[in-house]
C-alpha cells in the first residue's frame, strides 16, 4: 500500500480547527471553580492595571507641575505613560491568559461575546469583575496619595481643550477598534497553522497596540479604549466634567 500524497498545486484538507461557538447562556459555568477563578483573575488584573497606570499619570503630572517650578521636560512624558499602559497589558495578559483569557477590558470581552467566544453569563460577570477591579485599583491610588490624587485629576479621562466631543468620540472608537482587532488577530486559531514558522506571543502585539493607541490619543482624551479604566477613574474622582465626557466616550 502506498500513502496518498496530494499533487503539487492542489489544496490539502483544512489544517486548522475553529473552536465550537460558546453557548449563548451556559448555567453550568456557575457550578465550576474555574469560572470563579477566572473572575478573580480579571478582578486582580484590572486592579493592578489601574493602580500602576494611574500612579504613573499622577507621578508624571507632579514632576512637571509648573506651579512647583518643575522641569516641563521632566518625568516620564507621554511616551512613558504609553509604555506603562502597554507594558502592563502585556504583563497582565501574559499572566492571566491561561486562567481567564486575559481580557482586562469590557470592550474586548464584549467583542469576544459577539464572536461567540464566551457565553453571555461569562461576558457579563467578566465586565462586572473588571469594573470593580478598576474602581478598587484607583481607590488604592487615592488612599495612598490622596493629596496628589486630588491635585492632579485622579488620572481620569477628560477631553483636552481645543477638541470637540465628536473628535474625542472618534478617537476612542478608532483606538478601541485597533485594540480589539489586534486581540482577534493575535488569538486567531488559524495563525498557528498558517504561520507555524513564525512563533507569535499573543500578549506582545496586544500590549504594543495599547502603547501605540495611547501615543496617538493621550493628547486628545487621555486615552480610554477601556470602559473599566475610564469608569474606575471617574467613580473615584467623581467630578462633573469627567462624568460628562464619559457619557460621550463610552457611548460606543
Amino acid at each position: 500500500m502506498t500513502k496518498d500524497v496530494p499533487e503539487q498545486g492542489s489544496f490539502s484538507a483544512k489544517d486548522y480547527h475553529d473552536p465550537p461557538p460558546a453557548p449563548l447562556i451556559d448555567p453550568g459555568e456557575l457550578t465550576k471553580w474555574s469560572f470563579y477563578r477566572a473572575l478573580i483573575a480579571e478582578f486582580i488584573a484590572t486592579l493592578l492595571f489601574l493602580y500602576i497606570t494611574v500612579l504613573t499619570v499622577i507621578g508624571y503630572k507632579s514632576t512637571t507641575d509648573p506651579k512647583l517650578n518643575a522641569d516641563p521636560c521632566g518625568g516620564v512624558g507621554i511616551l512613558g505613560i504609553a509604555w506603562a499602559f502597554g507594558g502592563m497589558i502585556f504583563v497582565l495578559v501574559y499572566c492571566t491568559a491561561g486562567i481567564s483569557g486575559g481580557h482586562i477590558n469590557p470592550a474586548v470581552t464584549f467583542g469576544l461575546f459577539l464572536a461567540r467566544k464566551v457565553s453571555l453569563i461569562r461576558a457579563f460577570m467578566y465586565m462586572v469583575a473588571q469594573c470593580l477591579g478598576a474602581i478598587c485599583g484607583v481607590g488604592l491610588v487615592k488612599a495612598f496619595n490622596k493629596s496628589l490624587y486630588n491635585r492632579y485629576g485622579g488620572g481620569a479621562n477628560s477631553l483636552a481643550e481645543g477638541y470637540n466631543k465628536g473628535t474625542g468620540l472618534g478617537a476612542e472608537i478608532i483606538g478601541t477598534f485597533v485594540l480589539v482587532y489586534t486581540v482577534f488577530s493575535a488569538t486567531d486559531p488559524k495563525r498557528s497553522a498558517r504561520d507555524s514558522h513564525v512563533p507569535v506571543l499573543a500578549p506582545l502585539p496586544i500590549g504594543f497596540a495599547v502603547f501605540m493607541v495611547h501615543l496617538a490619543t493621550i493628547p486628545i482624551t487621555g486615552t480610554g479604549i477601556n470602559p473599566a479604566r475610564s469608569l474606575g477613574a471617574a467613580v473615584i474622582y467623581n467630578k462633573e466634567k469627567i462624568w460628562d465626557d464619559q457619557v460621550h466616550f463610552n457611548s460606543i
